[in-house]
């Protein structure tokens, strides 16, 4: 099955097509349940860092470097962190947080932030998407709990016969076993608090996540909502009229300076 592709015109019309036609029958509220990723091209595949790591045309030439990368995170960072990490795996959020190629893609429970990264600009006149993620029915696949997972939860689920760090992501006997999941990131700053920020890990490095899903027979869980280029400035514009901008994003100086550069260009 292809991936539902929905053409969106309007800020309006992106919150209307992903808020639920009927109310939840145990909660009678119409929320979402899925994750949102902006992206500024509509025909990218979803590669992580580091699966653009060295380039595209192909990607994921640099993921046997994934481990040496993460390596070297761990060696230079501890300096850095203001407490210690709680396990490898928070070391792993954080590096991909700060910009480290990971194996983790970004996502985020906001429609609206995923519209404000789609349509920052990229040089090019082209159509943006906005890809929705039914996270739970990935999750009822890889027979994973119906809920987000904490760093925590991922011993427990993973670690039976061995202790399931980052490292072992690494191990040929560990690829033998599919999956992919939703990890809650702790609020290490706040910027991933602000963001309503979640990651997909994903058991494959060599795949892009959505022909991942495909091969497992996931497709539907993906749906693509396309601005078309001719409508990015206008949505551009209704998001800074709501305060989902820079500024309020990335709440440092960073940020003000990055919207103010944007926004007065």
């Amino acid at each position: 099955m292809s991936v539902t592709t929905i053409q969106i015109d309007s800020l309006a019309d992106l919150i209307a097509k992903v808020t639920p036609p009927s109310p939840d029958p145990a909660t009678g509220r119409h929320r979402d349940s899925g994750v949102y990723r902006g992206a500024a091209d509509a025909s990218w595949p979803l590669l992580t860092s580091l699966d653009t790591l060295g380039g595209v045309r192909p990607p994921h030439g640099k993921a046997d470097l994934e481990e040496h990368i993460l390596r070297n995170f761990i060696r230079y960072s501890r300096p850095f962190f203001p407490v210690p990490a709680v396990n490898e795996w928070e070391v792993l959020i954080a590096a991909q947080h700060h910009g480290l190629p990971t194996r983790l893609l970004d996502w985020t429970y906001s429609p609206m932030v995923a519209a404000h990264f789609a349509t920052l600009g990229n040089g090019r006149e082209t159509d943006r998407a906005v890809w929705r993620l039914d996270w739970k029915a990935v999750h009822r696949h890889f027979k994973l709990p119906e809920r987000a997972l904490l760093i925590q939860d991922l011993e427990g689920l993973f670690g039976q016969e061995r202790p399931f760090t980052p490292w072992a992501l690494f191990d040929p006997r560990t690829r033998e076993r599919q999956f992919s999941c939703m990890i809650e990131p702790p609020s290490l700053d706040a910027r991933i608090a602000t963001q309503a920020a979640t990651f997909t890990l994903c058991s494959d490095n060599r795949r892009s996540f959505d022909v991942f899903l495909e091969d497992n027979g996931l497709r539907s869980a993906l749906t693509c909502f396309v601005i078309p280029a001719r409508e990015v400035s206008r949505l551009r514009d209704q998001l800074d009229l709501v305060s989902v901008d820079e500024r309020r994003l990335f709440p440092d100086l960073d940020g003000l300076a990055a919207y103010l550069r944007r926004y007065y260009s």
